[in-house]
């Protein structure tokens, strides 16, 4: 027998004549099937959701993506016709995912081809050395190309390494490994007794059950000298100056991408002491000063280490504007939200997979966007959005793209991580309040969002990641919604 799971939403404010919505479903193989769908009179199933009309939601303000330098190897793979197919899709107003945000690093991150800096020269705190050269020869082209589709983007800025002169172990990733040149005897400045992280911690295969990192980091790899503090403030600055004169307009910055993973390619530990102590008496009235437009965010939070995150929001709370969290930050999200009331949250990377590129992939990242925006989340982020074959990193690592592309006979095809994303963007324009959200642990394998666009119109979400078709029910006013979910499907119900 079949388990029914029923959903029911109230929302008062809801037209009652309005009566059809277009329903686009997504399965293994067959993507964004388009049907019509009528409003009943008769609930099928019993509720478990409500919606009174009288909650005002949080506003969400864009989708967006990163851009690296492993993603313009994939795309110029392809032709030039299907090239401009791909950014069309992705970025167009009248394309697929409508992206209006991209992402950007400072210095070399673990999807760009090797190890580079914006300034080499140690001691340069004049910053007469630092520069974007390499920027405008690699990353920043597939920038342009972004552009060409959608010329009103923005972009926010986070570095993973700063250059390896500003770090006490004078290189660029923090662990040694068979990928790096780094000494081994290195590793020790870690930790205080000496140890070095478990290798597991580092393995991204999705949600992790225990605390991350099990041990944090006893120092800094940021050399605390002042100097070496306003300098890396005024590089944020310069950074924006130089990529503004290409027309690429930065609004945000970050100080460090995931100062709590300890890896073998481009990254930097900082202890909760160095990030206040940079973020408030530097980064913060550096850009008071230089760029006052440029909003400061802290982040990105991936550790669900809450006292940690807590104390660090706690020491910068009055020059902060908002946060990002990635991979196990997410687990925070109700606490912080609850606690910080007055911040915006970010998804600040969506989780990279291993390669497989998949239909599970395609159902865990559907999992992740209706968590990220339904626990309050105003921004979200996909991280690569096209990679080659199985996506493998300079320093050996596999992850999954929006779009793979075939190396052997130079083909592309969108993955159901694509059709996972396009279920939310396409129909979710920013301005877009999000109204109600059921997790899937909630309903047991079918998380549900309800958004109201802009022209007060509703957009329902739904997901069925169960191996049994599933009836449910959503109430809009006087009338009902009543959705049939296929095994392992996605849907959007739109007025």
């Amino acid at each position: 027998m079949k388990r029914i799971i029923s959903l029911f939403f109230l929302a008062a404010t809801v037209n009652a004549a309005a009566q059809k919505f277009t329903h686009y479903t997504t399965t293994e193989g067959k993507e964004w099937q388009q049907s019509k769908a009528s409003l009943s009179s008769k609930a099928a199933v019993n509720p478990v959701l409500t919606i009174t009309g009288s909650e005002k939601g949080h506003v969400f303000k864009a989708w967006g993506t990163c851009f690296n330098e492993l993603d313009l190897d994939a795309l110029e793979l392809l032709k030039p016709d299907e090239q401009e197919e791909v950014m069309r899709r992705i970025f167009s107003p009248d394309g697929d995912l409508h992206f209006t945000r991209g992402r950007l690093t400072m210095n070399a991150n673990d999807y760009s081809r090797a190890w580079y800096s914006c300034d080499t020269v140690a001691g340069d705190f004049q910053l007469k050395y630092f520069n974007i050269e390499h920027d405008k020869q690699n990353v920043i082209r597939l920038i342009k190309k972004a552009q060409k589709y959608q010329p009103q983007m923005t972009f926010w800025v986070s570095p993973w390494s700063p250059p390896a002169w500003m770090k006490i172990n004078q290189d660029y990733p923090v662990v040694s490994s068979k990928w790096n040149t780094m000494a081994k005897e290195k590793d020790y400045l870690l930790f205080d007794d000496g140890g070095t992280p478990d290798p597991n911690e580092m393995q991204f295969l999705g949600e992790r059950n225990e605390k991350f990192p099990r041990k944090l980091a006893s120092q800094n790899y940021f050399i605390q000298d002042p100097r070496y503090l306003q300098t890396y403030a005024n590089m944020f600055c310069k950074f924006i100056d130089l990529y503004a004169a290409e027309n690429i307009p930065i609004d945000m910055v970050m100080y460090q991408n995931e100062a709590y993973s300890y890896t073998p390619y481009p990254g930097c530990a900082w202890t909760a002491e160095g990030t206040i102590r940079f973020n408030r008496d530097y980064m913060a009235p550096t850009l008071k000063a230089k760029h006052p437009e440029v909003k400061l965010y802290l982040g990105t939070f991936n550790t669900n280490r809450l006292d940690y995150v807590q104390k660090i929001v706690d020491g910068t709370r009055d020059c902060v504007e908002g946060l990002g969290f990635q991979w196990e930050g997410r687990e925070n999200l109700d606490d912080v939200r609850q606690r910080y009331p007055e911040l915006h949250l970010i998804s600040s990377e969506s989780e990279c997979g291993n390669g497989s590129m998949d239909w599970r992939a395609g159902e865990h990242t559907f999992h992740l966007l209706a968590d990220y925006v339904g626990k309050g989340c105003d921004e979200y982020f996909i991280w690569n959005f096209i990679l080659c074959d199985q996506g493998q990193s300079a320093w050996g690592w596999k992850q999954n793209a929006l779009v793979q592309v075939n190396s052997a006979d130079l083909s592309f095809r969108l993955t159901p991580e694509f059709y996972a994303v396009k279920h939310f963007s396409n129909l979710v324009p920013p301005g877009s309040r999000m109204q109600g959200y059921v997790p899937r642990e909630q309903t047991s394998g079918i998380p549900v969002i309800v958004f109201q666009r802009p022209d007060n119109k509703y957009v329902v979400i739904a997901s069925n990641q169960t191996d049994e078709q599933r009836t449910a029910t959503v109430q809009l006013g006087r009338k009902y919604l009543n959705m049939t979910l296929q095994s392992h499907s996605f849907h959007t119900y739109s007025e």
